[in-house]
């Protein structure tokens, strides 16, 4: 296959073959610390994202190194604002993989401002967002809820 590296990231139409692979990033214990978050069970998963592929306002896109399934990313609406989230698969850190995939998901996404939500000690993801433009613009403690495990998350945003 050749070495990889972050300009043979692209972005496509994620399809249903994906979800199994997404599935198994879904469960990865360090990116659930790391993102603050609790891996949805396959039930929860499948319909989280039969939802998210059906809403025609969601964009939501794989991330490919190569020929490899890296991970998703995605822009949703949110009490009234539009967020990006993403997720890599952990043997795709560290590569500059997310920052690619976020740059490139902001040239198809051009309204602003766009937001995203993090957990503070995640500073690969904060990384990747300041790289892209998004500043912070507050951090405040987030309580533990059905989804997410408390921790102080900070709110970026990309004017």
């Amino acid at each position: 296959m050749g070495s990889m590296n972050s300009q043979d990231v692209r972005l496509r139409a994620i399809m249903t073959d994906d979800l199994p692979q997404l599935f198994e990033f879904n469960f990865d214990p360090e990116a659930n610390r790391l993102a603050a978050t609790k891996p949805r069970s396959r039930d929860n998963f499948v319909s989280h994202w039969q939802r998210v592929l059906s809403n025609p306002d969601i964009v939501a896109r794989a991330i490919v190194l190569g020929d490899q399934l890296a991970g998703s990313i995605s822009c949703f609406g949110l009490d009234g604002q539009n967020f990006v989230g993403y997720w890599l698969g952990r043997v795709f850190w560290g590569q500059g993989v997310a920052s690619k995939a976020l740059a490139l998901l902001l040239t198809e996404v051009t309204v602003r401002p766009l937001y995203a939500h993090v957990a503070t000690h995640n500073r690969a993801s904060m990384r990747v967002l300041e790289k892209c433009g998004f500043v912070v613009l507050s951090v405040k403690w987030s309580p533990e809820d059905d989804r997410l495990l408390a921790c102080d998350e900070a709110l970026l945003e990309l004017a």
